[in-house]
């Protein structure tokens, strides 16, 4: 995420792949979440706001609480807030060196179907062209390993 000062909300509900509704839902229900807002009424978030947003949308929609035990939650961060912010930024960088391996093995699975095409001039290697060098696996999660 660029360090801008504001986002809009179609920006944040982008972010969060959520409905801006939701959104202004919470910004009812958690003090906390207190965006400013324009001469014309716009909310603007600040990259504070979106930590707060962060940590709201993994109790509610990932670990599944409700919005009380999210609200008791986040009054319990506000001690812990440095370890909050290190896990949320460990789990940013686990999520993009994943990424980067799926996008190496993807290339890597790319290079060999070409080499395999380029030496199929007999019908054996035609043949191993058709089968895979090494097993395919389902997409794993994050928290699948």
């Amino acid at each position: 995420m660029s360090e801008k000062l504001f986002y809009t909300m179609g920006e944040v509900a982008e972010m969060f792949d959520v409905n801006a509704s939701l959104i202004r839902y919470w910004g009812t229900q958690f003090p906390s979440l207190k965006p400013q807002r324009n001469k014309k009424g716009n909310r603007l978030f600040t990259p504070a706001d979106i930590e707060t947003l962060k940590r709201i949308y993994h109790y509610v929609k990932e670990c599944g609480m409700t919005l009380e035990g999210a609200k008791k939650a986040l009054r319990g961060d506000r001690s812990a807030a440095p370890e909050g912010n290190a896990d949320m930024e460990l789990l940013d960088r686990l999520h993009s060196l994943r990424s980067m391996l799926v996008a190496v093995r993807d290339s890597m699975d790319d290079e060999q179907a070409v080499e395999a095409v380029q030496g199929a001039g007999s019908t054996e290697a035609a043949e191993e062209a058709e089968q895979p060098q090494r097993p395919k696996y389902k997409e794993q999660s994050l928290f699948d390993f």
